[in-house]
């Protein structure tokens, strides 16, 4: 096997569409620092948005299927109220996704400690991140309900930065190795 096909094997063409998602994750962190608050409501009510989606899905097909109907039934129905709660009330909704972002930021830097010591490309980058992300979550737990409608656009908008950043740092580097 040649070099380069060994190459396009582990980098693959797709570090253009990697760079591409960094750079919009960079811009999105950059807007979220502009404007916290409307970034915490915007995101309270996409996330309710999703939860009703889903909701009526579940509703419909607890009335339309055969097996689990009751499951389905209770899942949409909690799901449409706490989506309908989200979507109506942004301001109470951010303190429930202020407390779900501090599950996800811990969960995510968990993620990211683990592959930044398990993989050695991008090592220092991942483990920062998976710092930052704990760090993230530990002073938004330590600050709420205070925060809830401020910190979180601030804490959506370091991840989505500095995770566009590593994102943009892996494709370059993928590049790198692609074109040697």
């Amino acid at each position: 096997m040649t070099d380069f096909a060994r190459d396009a094997r582990t980098t693959g063409p797709g570090w253009g569409w990697t760079l591409a998602y960094g750079i919009v994750s960079v811009l999105i962190g950059i807007l979220a620092f502009a404007a916290p608050f409307p970034a915490t409501l915007a995101a309270t009510m996409i996330v309710g948005f999703f939860f009703l989606a889903g909701g009526i899905a579940s509703l419909i097909a607890a009335f339309r299927g055969r097996n689990g109907r009751g499951y389905a039934a209770l899942f949409g129905l909690l799901s449409v109220l706490a989506g309908g709660y989200m979507v109506l009330m942004p301001v109470g909704g951010a303190l429930s996704l202020t407390l779900m972002l501090i599950i996800w930021l811990g969960a995510r830097g968990i993620m990211e400690l683990f592959i930044g010591f398990r993989f050695k490309r991008l090592r220092m980058p991942m483990l920062l991140l998976g710092v930052l992300n704990i760090v993230l979550a530990i002073l938004l737990y330590t600050t709420v309900p205070w925060s809830a409608l401020t910190l979180p656009g601030y804490i959506l908008g370091a991840s989505f930065l500095f995770g566009g950043i590593v994102a943009i740092m892996g494709a370059l580097s993928d590049r790198r190795e692609q074109a040697a």
